[in-house]
């Protein structure tokens, strides 16, 4: 059996007994709150849409029950203490304490609120009573006081659940809280067949509305403290335990999250660890119809109340699937599954939402501020998250925007650009209140643990670029070029800042309106819109202080001469800045290339399909090779941590493939095979399944392309990998 000792319930149950002398003198207690936020220096919270007229007991408990620090909870136990004569030790921790979300944090209705009743809160303070006298005396008439009481006030808006959260913090060793860490605790702890697990309430039953029901699950699990089946001493032990359990749970699921999340990133293109702001459109409401209120309350919500806390479903499948059963099944219900998960997963502190109703009007602006919240005692809209509206009114999109509930635009560059234009005029934020995110620091330290490369060869690839502001790097297939590209920015930058990074990747098709500027057509005729460079030059020229880098990936594929245009003259470095304009072809407009815009391109040396870089842009363009890493310390240290004879075998193989590739009058070093096929491993992923197909399917149909009229080389080394693993 474990126990706990939990010095806050002396002092919460001394409150419980003062503030029920307050009952019949409700304008004493709401004097007596004021002077405690006075004596401590606080503002007392907004307990209701104008002046605090009534009050009752549980939200008294709320003020210091919430979400908020611990010293602030001190303080304003240390202000009750002394105004309402509270003579137990002021507790200095909160251990076994559930608390209430910030958003809701009263256990009434607003006044004007039609869903307040004229007796919800002496409903409360009846209930609250009844509490207090059963506790003292559990008999038969007290039983069916309570009852009566719990009844007549469990049903009110708010309430459900968190009544009896507020029953709890009054008397902790009688009255169990049901909130919704609790139940889905008991749940585990219960075992099955036995009378707690037939009575614990389940994580998405619906409120208990029954009082005889909440009083026969506290005997049933008071009944078991202590047992095999409830191994803790009182309802605070197992509070406490069930706090302790959900918070390691939800570190595991987030840290499992965040390292997918990262492992899929960084073996990308390097943005693992990047908080970037993102764009989201969101209708507050069917039909926008929640706007005012949400403005007012400063957040946004979405609803599908019967679904539960999105955070319990470990993915947008099993969010569908419950929405089906609990909802229509006449629909897929992908879009809802969709949002209720980028919601609560994606959409994060720092990100830009405009509100909007239809197709496209626009009601406001607003930043995101909170983490994502769940309030079970909201049975419209308990999907939270705290919004600061920076704007309200009504405008028009030149473009449609979607009709979903919400909808991540950041990848729509020119909606972003339009629906940010609608408030240029009226925004005089400061960039702190913008949502501008802090980057991690990135340092050329980070930049040569992560790519496999020395210090001396990173310093001349950086003294080469920042001299000629423009560089290829170019290589044989697999040694790194896309993997170092974003690095090598971020390494310069001193700081993992996306922003200033822009990738884009060249192809037969891609032309000089993709790239600069180009008529585009629309419903009524064409528009002349801007491309891809041309505004990240334009966001550069408004950033003079701080270096921006364009990569261009396969910069070889595309029609150079058809897509750079008039620029040919503008990238090189004495033709940068202000003074070396040129009229663009289609606007006319004088355009320069500003001087802290930097390129970056990469060129596969192996793709023998490729014709040569045009002589004029070359000359404008450093080279530099990127080539296999086998022999880098920093390789050999990652070759030694896999601790694994296979891997050593096949890398010693690969090295003499690269030297008869190299001899190859036909080849050359420019087709060696590079290291990033063997990268990114752990000790558990190197496996003979991991290294066969590595084999089979990456390297064995490469060696064909090279030697296309030289079967038996192909099968010779082919054999000889092969064998190299087994």
């Amino acid at each position: 059996m474990t126990s706990a000792q939990f010095a806050w319930i002396n002092f919460y149950e001394e409150l419980a007994d003062k503030l029920l002398a307050c009952r019949s003198r409700r304008d004493v207690l709401i004097n007596k709150l004021t002077s405690v936020y006075e004596s401590i220096g606080m503002s007392l919270p907004k307990l209701e849409a104008d002046e605090l007229h009534d009050i009752d007991p549980f939200t008294v408990f709320g003020l210091f029950n919430k979400g908020i620090t611990d010293a602030n909870r001190q303080k304003i136990i240390a202000g009750i203490a002394g105004v309402f004569g509270v003579g137990a030790d002021q507790p200095t921790d909160f251990e076994g304490i559930p608390v209430l979300n910030n958003l809701n944090a009263t256990f009434y209705a607003f006044a004007e609120d039609d869903r307040r009743g004229e007796h919800d809160i002496d409903n409360l303070w009846c209930v609250f009573e009844a509490e207090v006298a059963l506790t003292a005396d559990d008999n038969e008439e007290n039983r069916r006081a309570f009852v009566e009481a719990f009844d007549a006030a469990v049903t009110q808006f708010t309430l459900g659940w968190k009544l009896t959260m507020g029953l709890y913090w009054a008397r902790p060793y009688n009255f169990i809280s049901l909130d919704s860490r609790n139940r889905w605790f008991m749940a585990d702890v219960a075992k099955a067949g036995t009378a707690i697990a037939d009575i614990v309430p389940k994580e998405k039953d619906a409120p208990i509305h029954d009082g005889e029901r909440y009083l026969a699950i506290c005997d049933a699990i008071k009944s078991r403290l202590g047992s095999d089946e409830c191994p803790y001493a009182d309802f605070p032990s197992l509070t406490a335990a069930a706090f302790v359990e959900s918070e390691r749970v939800n570190q595991e699921r987030k840290a499992a999250e965040k390292a997918a999340s990262e492992r899929a990133e960084e073996n990308a293109l390097g943005d693992g660890g990047i908080e970037t702001t993102h764009y989201w459109t969101y209708s507050p409401g069917d039909g926008a119809a929640k706007w005012d209120d949400f403005y007012a309350r400063g957040v946004m919500a979405l609803g599908w109340s019967k679904l539960g806390d999105a955070e319990r479903y470990a993915s947008k499948e099993d969010i569908r699937k419950s929405l089906r059963t609990l909802y229509s099944g006449k629909t897929s219900q992908k879009n809802s599954a969709l949002a209720l998960w980028q919601f609560s997963r994606e959409l994060k502190p720092g990100d830009i939402i405009f509100a909007k109703r239809g197709w496209d009007e626009i009601l406001g602006r607003g930043i995101v501020e909170g983490d994502y919240e769940f309030d079970e005692s909201d049975d419209s809209y308990p999907n939270i998250r705290r919004v600061r509206w920076t704007h309200s009114g009504k405008w028009r999109s030149e473009y449609h925007v979607a009709t979903k509930p919400l909808t991540d635009i950041t990848a729509y560059p020119n909606l972003v650009a339009q629906l940010n234009s609608l408030f240029e005029d009226e925004d005089s934020e400061t960039e702190e209140d913008s949502g501008v995110v802090e980057y991690p620091a990135y340092t050329p330290e980070d930049f040569l643990s992560e790519v496999y490369m020395d210090a001396k060869r990173y310093r001349t690839l950086v003294n080469v670029l920042r001299a000629k502001k423009n560089i290829i790097l170019q290589g044989a297939p697999g040694v790194g070029k896309t993997f170092a590209a974003k690095r090598l920015a971020y390494s310069m930058m001193g700081v993992k800042d996306a922003e200033r990074v822009m990738m884009v990747q060249f192809h037969q098709s891609y032309s000089y309106e993709d790239f600069i500027e180009g008529f585009r057509p629309n419903a009524q005729g064409f528009d002349l819109e801007k491309g891809a460079f041309y505004n990240f030059c334009k966001r550069a020229q408004d950033d003079s202080d701080n270096d921006y880098f364009f990569i261009i990936d396969e910069i070889n594929r595309g029609n150079l001469s058809k897509i750079f245009g008039e620029l040919f003259m503008l990238i090189e470095n004495d033709k940068r800045g202000p003074r070396n304009t040129l009229q663009l072809l289609y606007s006319h407009e004088l355009f320069y290339v500003p001087g802290n815009v930097y390129l970056i391109g990469m060129m596969n040396t192996a793709d023998r399909s490729l014709a040569m870089l045009d002589y004029a842009l070359r000359r404008r363009f450093a080279f530099f090779e990127l080539r296999p890493a086998f022999d880098t310390e920093s390789f050999t240290a990652y070759q030694e941590a896999l601790n694994s004879e296979k891997f050593d075998r096949l890398i010693a193989c690969v090295v003499r493939l690269n030297e008869a590739i190299a001899s190859d009058e036909s080849l050359g070093n420019d087709f060696c095979i590079g290291h990033s096929y063997f990268c990114r491993m752990s000790p558990d992923d190197v496996t003979d399944e991991r290294l066969s197909a590595t084999v089979d399917y990456e390297l064995v149909p490469m060696l064909r392309e090279y030697w296309f009229d030289e079967p038996s080389k192909v099968d010779e080394w082919a054999g000889k990998l092969r064998r190299s693993i087994q």
